[in-house]
């Protein structure tokens, strides 16, 4: 059997140093390249010299997961970090080891005989291209899961109420959004939120400029009482018409409430 020291040290380099940026990004550690760089390269080290070493069964686990803390230890400083990223680079090896051995299934990865292993030879384009599609997966979900977190935690209960209806929405309280009308803060929802609260006879008590990405245009401003958390005091506000784009919320309210 032939080993290719150069393939596997460059193979385990690349796939450990992305295991390991995908885990530091996802504990929102700071990705320090030199440490990254170190980290993975003790990975290749460990990776190459781990099947030459006779280990009973339990202590080859033992020796792996502790392999996995060190690395993880090199990434990032602190020992509560650390604890953060070599969880998700366990998590995320296990992940990548199910996709690669899907990825073999599929396309078929011939096997050899060698001192009495069966040793894998998988083309080098279908592990690293397996690699690439895992880290865009991983980076997309994360992203979005994180974005998610965020803006679920800016969101707050508010009641509106005008001319004895009442309306329980909730309101993105980190918007940004700095609209006024003489000299108070505005608030945005969706034409329908407005008629809802307002109903047929909705009177405007004025307009305001809007700036959209199409342009500025012109909208309808409309005042009520608003209450913001479950404790709130009730103050008037004034609504325009605008884009409320996410379904989780149907107010996008002034930086003034928040």
């Amino acid at each position: 059997m032939t080993v290719y020291i150069e393939y596997a040290l460059l193979e385990n380099f690349i796939l450990d140093g992305l295991l390991l940026y995908l885990a530091v990004r996802i504990a929102h550690g700071e990705v320090k390249p030199l440490r990254l760089l170190l980290a993975a390269i003790v990975g290749a080290g460990e990776a190459l010299l781990f099947p030459v070493l006779a280990l009973p069964l339990w202590c080859s686990y033992l020796v792996k997961i502790l392999g996995g803390v060190v690395l993880a230890s090199i990434a990032v400083k602190g020992v509560k970090r650390s604890v953060f990223v070599s969880i998700a680079f366990f998590l995320l090896t296990f992940a990548l080891g199910g996709l690669l051995t899907a990825a073999y299934s599929f396309f078929g990865v011939s096997y050899e005989e060698g001192n009495g292993f069966l040793v894998e030879r998988a083309p080098v384009a279908l592990v690293f291209g397996a690699a690439g599609v895992f880290a865009v997966l991983v980076g997309e979900t994360a992203r979005r899961f994180f974005r998610f977190g965020k803006e679920e935690r800016n969101i707050t209960p508010c009641t509106l109420e005008h001319g004895g209806r009442t309306v329980r929405w909730r309101g993105l309280a980190d918007s940004g959004n700095l609209l006024e009308f003489r000299g108070r803060g505005v608030c945005v929802c969706s034409a329908a939120a407005i008629f809802a609260l307002f109903g047929r006879g909705a009177r405007e008590v004025g307009r305001i400029r809007v700036e959209t990405v199409n342009g500025e245009k012109e909208s309808p401003v409309f005042e009520c009482t608003l209450r913001t958390g479950k404790n709130g005091d009730p103050q008037p506000v004034y609504l325009t018409v605008g884009q409320v784009k996410s379904p989780r919320y149907q107010l996008i309210l002034h930086t003034s409430y928040v």
